[in-house]
């Protein structure tokens, strides 16, 4: 498919991509809840309504739902675009570039509300901002995403460019996760009259050294000269016509809907998890992620390794039986009579290795489905597989928001935490799910 191999500082570069956007979308997924649904002693102010709607939702529930939901059906026709495109330039890099700027401005004016008081204006101006950081965001990563396939021919360079992405993307949770300990920095340093201001500076920050990186592989990799894709002439009601016949597929997003439901559970929970089950400092959130981000690279060489030996399938199965196990733990934080940074610590360290190898492999599995798909079908469709996928991850994080946003009705308090609790109980369902599914996936094995 390459008229000319990736060399190893293209695909290095190619990894930055994938953090820029992990920055952005884990700013959302970390801090979004926690500001707009903040627990009692967090130090920020309540800036939109915190009571129920028919006793099971709360609006924040309702705000980030609704965006996720415009953003999924955007998905199809940004990749029918891309697929599509006939552009001198490439059919991905020049959709990427357009899109880096928006994406900068609106990921940080969602954490800008207009009054930082309790306001209906503030639930109106999040729901606006909100849709547009996702509809910008997705215009980057749907057409990156495209990339895999055609800048990796073979299986193994294939798991080797999902590495990558995979170093790129907890790279970016990574410095998501340190947002509250360089806030308070800042407020310790320069003098910020509240918290909220100095988280919002940190946010501003994040996003700019987030643009910087995504604009890396647009201006380091030239398309024409490691791309041959050739515009698609499907259109679009019969391309997702096609994609969604494919049975392999469906076990694959499926398995994929349940996992990132739980992984999502797990971000919007972490700082509840340490703060009220565990009643440790905030501060340790980034600890936790640096750990899991350096235990994971560890795990890496091995699930490249594995991968080859017993296959892909085997393996990512294996990870969602482990990540069960994690999830369970996480009902009975605080339960025991063991120390509760030991607790925590041992929970991230054990989850690392599931997630080492379900952060590489389903990038590689999905390119592997593409490239048979193109072979059968004799069309590249490879933004519309990856957008029909980014579908329903996007409504799988959607749900996983806004399921532990209506968990925390029933009690996100010290004393009170059965709402976080029982995110841990609805993880491990999710993750036992997934490992049923995919063991139903038929694995493709080439060279």
């Amino acid at each position: 498919m390459n008229t000319e191999p990736l060399p190893f500082v293209k695909q290095f570069a190619y990894s930055f991509g994938m953090m820029g956007w992990s920055v952005m979308v884990n700013l959302i997924s970390v801090i979004l809840i926690y500001l707009y649904l903040p627990p009692s002693g967090s130090g920020l102010p309540h800036l939109i309504t915190q009571v129920s709607i028919f006793g099971i939702f709360n609006v924040i529930a309702i705000i980030t739902s609704s965006g996720r939901i415009i953003d999924a059906i955007y998905d199809p026709f940004i990749a029918q675009f891309s697929d599509s495109s006939s552009n001198p330039k490439g059919r991905r890099i020049p959709i990427m570039k357009a899109a880096i700027l928006p994406a900068f401005v609106f990921c940080f004016l969602v954490f800008y509300p207009l009054t930082t008081v309790e306001s209906s204006a503030n639930i109106v101006w999040l729901v606006i901002v909100l849709i547009c950081f996702y509809i910008s965001s997705t215009t980057y990563i749907i057409p990156y995403n495209a990339l895999l396939p055609e800048l990796a021919p073979t299986s193994d360079l294939k798991v080797k460019l999902a590495t990558w992405q995979s170093i790129g993307y907890v790279f970016g949770i990574a410095i998501a996760s340190n947002a509250f300990n360089i806030a308070d920095l800042l407020q310790s340093s320069f003098g910020f009259e509240t918290r909220l201001a100095a988280l919002q500076c940190t946010v501003l920050l994040m996003c700019l050294l987030a643009g910087v990186f995504m604009a890396i592989p647009v201006f380091a990799i030239d398309e024409k000269k490691y791309c041959i894709g050739k515009p698609s002439k499907v259109p679009l009601k019969a391309a997702l016509k096609q994609t969604l016949s494919n049975k392999n597929f469906l076990f694959f997003i499926v398995a994929d809907f349940s996992y990132f439901i739980a992984v999502t559970i797990i971000t919007s929970g972490l700082l509840y998890f340490v703060t009220v089950l565990l009643q440790l400092p905030e501060s340790l959130g980034n600890k936790l992620m640096i750990t899991m981000v350096l235990v994971s690279f560890i795990f890496y060489p091995v699930v490249n390794y594995l991968s080859k030996k017993i296959g892909k399938k085997m393996l990512v199965v294996l990870s969602f039986i482990l990540l069960s196990i994690v999830f369970l733990g996480i009902f009975f934080l605080g339960k025991k009579e063991i120390d509760a940074t030991i607790q925590i610590y041992s929970l991230i360290v054990l989850a690392s290795v599931p997630l080492a190898s379900l952060n590489i492999l389903p990038n590689a599995i999905l390119a592997e489905i593409i490239e048979k798909d193109t072979i059968d079908t004799e069309s590249n469709k490879e933004g519309i597989y990856f957008a029909v996928r980014y579908f329903f991850v996007k409504i799988a994080q959607t749900f996983g928001m806004a399921l532990f946003a209506m968990f925390l009705l029933y009690g996100k308090d010290v004393g009170n935490d059965l709402g976080i609790r029982l995110s841990g109980i609805l993880g491990f369902i999710l993750c036992i799910t997934a490992a049923i599914v995919f063991s139903r996936f038929k694995e493709i094995r080439h060279s």
